[in-house]
């Protein structure tokens, strides 16, 4: 069993993991979307367990996010961890439900906010007091 204080005390590196590997799907899918349509000439579809990846590191996401936000020192922090989250979150699911045109690449931005706020937050926001 996988010990939940354990997996708090850590947030910041499981968010900036998932955030990682996130942005490398990202940058991975046009990719794979090329490769699989140059292969199959009848249609260019991914599996559907690829275009679920997004929701898998949005939840883990969350999850670091909220752990992150409560133990930091330095209320911008909170704000700014949360602001990104909710900003990849509603790219993804304008991705999905296409709503709006965006260019694909405005993704990483809040993946990669995440990524630097999460190590930023790591090294120099876990004081034991407010001090």
């Amino acid at each position: 069993m996988i010990n939940a204080i354990n997996i708090k005390s850590k947030s910041d590196i499981i968010g900036a993991t998932a955030s990682s590997l996130c942005f490398l799907h990202c940058v991975a899918t046009p990719f794979l979307f090329v490769a699989h349509a140059s292969t199959v000439a009848i249609e260019a579809s991914h599996p559907w367990w690829w275009g679920m990846l997004d929701i898998f590191f949005l939840i883990i996401s969350f999850f670091a996010v909220y752990w992150s936000a409560r133990k930091t020192s330095r209320s911008w922090i909170k704000y700014a961890l949360w602001s990104a989250w909710l900003l990849l979150t509603l790219l993804i699911v304008n991705e999905k439900l296409e709503l709006w045109h965006f260019s694909e690449e405005a993704i990483y931005v809040p993946a990669i906010s995440l990524i630097v706020l999460h190590v930023y937050n790591r090294n120099f926001c876990q004081c034991a007091d407010k001090k």
